[in-house]
């Protein structure tokens, strides 16, 4: 009788047991799926309040790593563990792991903190840790930028945060610097005039601030001139590589010449004694 009554105990905690699994697992897939929809929720809505992408994925991440670890406490509930006993464990071996996870705390913080400085904005071209690219995302603990030539750059948010950022797209407008070379022989007025026509006939280039062509070097073999042009960021790059090319064809066609370095060389004949 007492093994029948052993057997019938073991057999009721068992199914109790299985039957708490069960309920644990449910609870952890309905939680899994209870944190996209949050993360999801909370996109939508800061993308409806007009939030930066970039604080609304770190929001959205936030959200959904909070859910699954409601869910995880909620199963271990389920299974009979004491959550109260479980998180002074958790707060004891969470210390533990904080002192030997330094660095990856710090680059959460200094997530925060970039997030609340917002020094860049998703789609903004920076230069930061040594590395630059197109801001693709701010993650809890790095910041994912692609470069023009496509590659994935993941850097630790403390490396941005410790170091200088260079932001190129944080103002809506760009100056365009060029030097060009031309000839000792070519009139200083006739460059002048050829350059900023030039200028001129690029729609682009913006009338305010006005635009610099200034006789700025005596060379070598050839007078350099400056051109300083404001342009919108956008247009940055597309207006410097016309205007390599577009001040050359001008010249050209003004047939004012873009020397080649030149060197006199002289040569003493002296008679053998």
């Amino acid at each position: 009788m007492e093994h029948l009554e052993l057997l019938q105990q073991l057999q009721t905690l068992a199914i109790g047991f299985s039957i708490d699994l069960a309920i644990a697992i449910v609870i952890l897939i309905v939680g899994r799926w209870l944190s996209r929809l949050g993360r999801k929720l909370t996109t939508r809505g800061m993308e409806r309040l007009g939030a930066d992408p970039l604080v609304v994925r770190f929001a959205g991440s936030v959200v959904g790593i909070l859910v699954l670890v409601a869910a995880l406490l909620a199963a271990i509930n389920q299974l009979g563990v004491q959550t109260t006993s479980l998180l002074a464990i958790l707060g004891a071996a969470g210390l533990a792991v904080g002192l030997a996870l330094q660095g990856s705390l710090s680059n959460f913080a200094a997530g925060v903190l970039l997030l609340s400085l917002r020094p860049y904005r998703m789609g903004d071209y920076i230069e930061g840790a040594g590395v630059s690219g197109t801001v693709d995302e701010l993650q809890l603990f790095t910041t994912v930028l692609n470069t023009p030539d496509n590659r994935r750059i993941i850097i630790p948010n403390s490396q941005m945060m410790n170091g200088t950022i260079i932001n190129y797209s944080a103002h809506p407008t760009r100056r365009v610097d060029l030097t060009v070379s031309v000839g000792y022989d070519a009139p200083a007025e006739e460059v002048s005039r050829v350059l900023n026509d030039y200028i001129k006939s690029d729609k682009r280039i913006l009338a305010d601030p006005e635009p610099f062509v200034r006789m700025s070097a005596h060379g070598d073999s050839a007078v350099e001139w400056t051109l300083r042009v404001w342009v919108k960021t956008d247009d940055q790059w597309p207006v410097y590589w016309d205007l390599v090319e577009g001040t050359k064809r001008c010249l050209d066609d003004a047939g004012i010449a873009i020397p080649y370095p030149q060197r006199d060389v002289h040569v003493y004949q002296h008679k053998a004694d």
